[in-house]
């Protein structure tokens, strides 16, 4: 018998939900964003434990049909059991590695489009901000299935993956030490690097402090605040631009247009992260230090709020693309 291409994806998928993931904001951190932003479908598609009141509609009654119809039976309907795949996969898609971040110079806190976003040989458009771009250009072809020329299930996956990895700090760091990957540091006693620390040391360590190693004891939390302490601050954070349907940042080419009633903080994802990286997360870190409860506690505050704001700008743009 004949196996198809995508028989042979979707089996590829279904293995990959055993499998553990290194990479990215960290399993946890990609899990929480994509279930925020699915969590309307705790009511009619995919039960989740933590179905309390403090869970709130994101994705319209589209965007669910379309998640649950690209996402493979394996996943259960569940775009976080597979919100770590494009991580998986960088050693097969080789050419995926350099759409996880954006390098910028050193110390200038800044990201300009023109000057930063390409890859090591050069290339234009090969970063976090071209790939976040290009994938929902793709998905904007679900609605013409017999014309579309893209493989939508992994367009999702790598859209949700990315739309986290922008919201991660130092996936918009400095160029010499690649987003703080060559920065050594102690996370208390334990060797690490600081761009791990922001990944997945410091999220699993809320969760062991505060959450009895609990990832959706978390999520909850999070989910709190954004209904609750951060919810005159949603409708900011859904916001793109006149005819944008995603904004990963203000170098648009849109913004050069001057358009009325469109502010610059409209397109905002990865200048936000720069930001954060030199006045957060690179603040008084230095190689071989130690990052204790000092750094912990005062650093915790972004982690849950970049989480929560990749959650929402990630249903919001699932919302914009189907409707």
């Amino acid at each position: 018998m004949e196996i198809s291409k995508f028989q042979i994806i979707l089996v590829s998928l279904s293995l990959l939900l055993l499998l553990p993931v290194i990479h990215g904001w960290g399993t946890d951190g990609h899990f929480t964003v994509c279930r925020i932003a699915q969590c309307s479908l705790t009511s009619n598609a995919v039960w989740f434990r933590f179905s309390d009141s403090h869970l709130q509609p994101r994705l319209s009654d589209a965007a669910s049909a379309a998640v649950k119809k690209l996402l493979p039976k394996s996943a259960g309907d569940d775009l976080a059991s597979l919100c770590s795949w494009a991580d998986h996969v960088k050693f097969r898609y080789h050419w995926s590695s350099a759409l996880h971040f954006i390098d910028t110079p050193d110390s200038l806190c800044t990201y300009q489009y023109d000057r930063d976003c390409k890859d090591d040989t050069g290339e234009k458009g090969r970063c976090l901000e071209g790939a976040i771009r290009n994938y929902t250009d793709q998905l904007l072809s679900y609605a013409k299935p017999s014309q579309s020329e893209y493989n939508l299930t992994e367009a999702l996956l790598f859209l949700s993956h990315f739309i986290g990895d922008v919201h991660q700090p130092l996936h918009v760091g400095f160029t010499s030490d690649k987003g703080g990957n060559t920065i050594d540091v102690h996370w208390y006693r334990r060797k690490s690097v600081l761009h791990h620390v922001w990944d997945t040391n410091m999220i699993e360590t809320a969760e062991e402090r505060f959450y009895n190693e609990d990832v959706e004891g978390m999520i909850d939390a999070i989910q709190q605040n954004i209904t609750n302490s951060w919810s005159d601050q949603v409708t900011e954070w859904e916001t793109c631009g006149r005819n944008e349907t995603t904004c990963p940042d203000i170098s648009s080419p849109l913004r050069l247009l001057h358009l009325p009633n469109v502010q610059d903080t409209t397109w905002k994802y990865a200048t936000e992260g720069i930001k954060a990286a030199c006045t957060i997360a690179y603040k008084d870190v230095t190689e071989d230090s130690t990052l204790d409860d000092n750094y912990f506690l005062s650093r915790l505050p972004e982690i849950y709020l970049r989480l929560a704001q990749g959650g929402v700008r990630l249903a919001a743009t699932l919302n914009r693309i189907f409707g």
